[in-house]
């Protein structure tokens, strides 16, 4: 082991080593999404403490283990993935059930979030026994962190996850539709190979924002934002764009599309109606979105109060 690992791995006990780590637990650990960098020092300290460590793909974890000078054993390897997940959710709970401690991690970024790992949490819970997270690197909350959605009209900055459109193109353009009706910010991802058909099908909303993530925190990090009815233009512009792995933003709608006669009627429901009432009303009324017209009505019992 090289001193520089051998450091990083000393300050991850010192660090991390004072917290309770009980037996009969899983350990969910993000790892890395593309920088080995991005590994947490409690993460560090965890893998090399377990019995054991599940994982998506054995030789890819042990690849990421030995650049951190935490190279196993194969038999402390146990393979669970997408397609034997429940199946191997037994051997974990009866070693779990023995008093081992075992981590789980998926080929990148946190487990259970479009990767493997929900079922197997869930195979616990019912078994009655705990899965701990160890939080990391993910995505999809880096795409948000740096998209800059402002929410014009909304009181909160929240966001809706949607994973992978359809792969099927009569699917996929009834989930855009879906989205188009969505006015909170929605995260997707994509793979290279069909990222170009999703730009071909998020055309149809427009003006609206879209930002592009691709490969994060790799060496060839790209993060751009474009009207919707643009991005594949952009796409088509250089081969390269379409390389790596995406994350893909829809911005918020903007709220001046619900203006208008929704805003008159809406207040004039307001003065003589519950909030509830007067925004369904309002929504049944002029066609505008609930979830926008409920934010609209909440800033404007905040104004008449302050008045």
């Amino acid at each position: 082991m090289s001193a520089s690992f051998a450091s990083a791995l000393t300050a991850a006990r010192d660090a991390a080593a004072s917290q309770n780590y009980p037996q009969g637990v899983l350990y969910v650990v993000a790892t890395p999404i593309g920088n080995l960098a991005d590994i947490s020092l409690r993460s560090l300290h965890v893998l090399q403490m377990v019995d054991a460590i599940a994982c998506e793909d054995t030789r890819h974890t042990q690849g990421m283990l030995r650049s951190y000078g935490l190279e196993r054993p194969g038999h402390q390897l146990l393979a669970v993935h997408q397609h034997n997940e429940a199946e191997a959710a037994a051997g974990i709970i009866a070693r779990l059930q023995q008093g081992q401690r075992i981590a789980y991690v998926s080929d990148a970024g946190t487990p259970g979030v479009s990767d493997p790992g929900a079922r197997l949490c869930a195979a616990l819970a019912a078994a009655g026994l705990r899965a701990m997270p160890l939080p990391g690197a993910s995505s999809i909350t880096s795409a948000i962190s740096v998209a800059g959605c402002v929410p014009p009209g909304h009181t909160d900055g929240g966001f809706v996850f949607a994973g992978f459109l359809p792969t099927k193109n009569a699917e996929r353009q009834a989930a855009v539709h879906k989205l188009a009706a969505e006015p909170r910010c929605t995260v997707l991802l994509e793979a290279p190979h069909r990222i170009q058909e999703m730009a071909k099908a998020l055309a149809v909303l427009g003006a609206r924002k879209v930002t592009l993530a691709r490969e994060i925190t790799k060496q060839f990090e790209q993060i751009t934002t474009h009207a919707a009815v643009d991005v594949a233009t952009w796409l088509d512009a250089e081969a390269n764009r379409s390389k790596g792995e995406f994350v893909v933003v829809l911005h918020p709608v903007e709220v001046q599309q619900e203006n208008g006669e929704a805003e008159r009627v809406l207040r004039l429901l307001l003065a003589e109606l519950p909030t509830k009432t007067a925004v369904k009303l309002t929504a049944e009324i002029t066609g505008g979105n609930r979830n926008t017209l409920y934010d609209r009505a909440l800033e404007i019992k905040r104004e008449g109060e302050d008045a």
